[in-house]
């Protein structure tokens, strides 16, 4: 990670006045091919409508976010499970990297800020699904992070083709 980016744990609340930025980062990255589940051609306005969506859930989730000194480029998001009888666990989701700002560690370091939050959250577990056979597999693989298993056509590619999605776990130490 470059030594002039800074990360920060964000509650919702808090993200809201970057939502802007989201909308730009969630749109440049499905530009880029990023299959996070959006096709091919989403627009700024409905990724920042996305986000909005998102913020506005009231679940206690923190967000980690990555700025440079251009701005928000990358973000990953800790979402408490929900259920009465799962307040240990928790979801990762939408880890994204603005592609100028990737090859640099940045993945990894959103990632460790993630479990970091998740352990300020009290959580102990956390679980992801990602594209089988990507760079974000092999990240959380290096991470420590245990392969379940892969559901073969789970999601579309943005250009609208089945890909597998691989499924992680991981026990946090408290």
């Amino acid at each position: 990670m470059s030594p002039d980016t800074r990360l920060d744990v964000l509650t919702a609340q808090q993200a809201r006045s970057h939502l802007p930025a989201l909308g730009d980062l969630l749109a440049a990255c499905v530009a880029q091919g990023a299959s996070v589940s959006f096709l091919a051609g989403l627009e700024v306005e409905r990724a920042t409508a996305w986000w909005a969506g998102q913020l506005d859930a009231d679940d206690g989730r923190r967000l980690v976010t990555a700025f440079d000194r251009q701005g928000l480029c990358g973000v990953v998001q800790v979402i408490p499970a929900g259920p009465e009888n799962q307040p240990h666990r928790g979801d990762v989701a939408k880890m994204l990297v603005l592609p100028r700002a990737r090859r640099m560690g940045l993945g990894a370091a959103l990632l460790e800020g993630a479990e970091a939050a998740a352990r300020q959250m009290g959580l102990t577990l956390l679980v992801l699904d990602t594209v089988t056979g990507g760079d974000a597999e092999r990240l959380y693989a290096r991470a420590g992070w245990t392969r379940v298993g892969v559901i073969p056509g789970f999601a579309l590619s943005t250009d609208g083709r089945p890909e597998a999605t691989t499924v992680f776990y991981k026990a946090l130490a408290q």
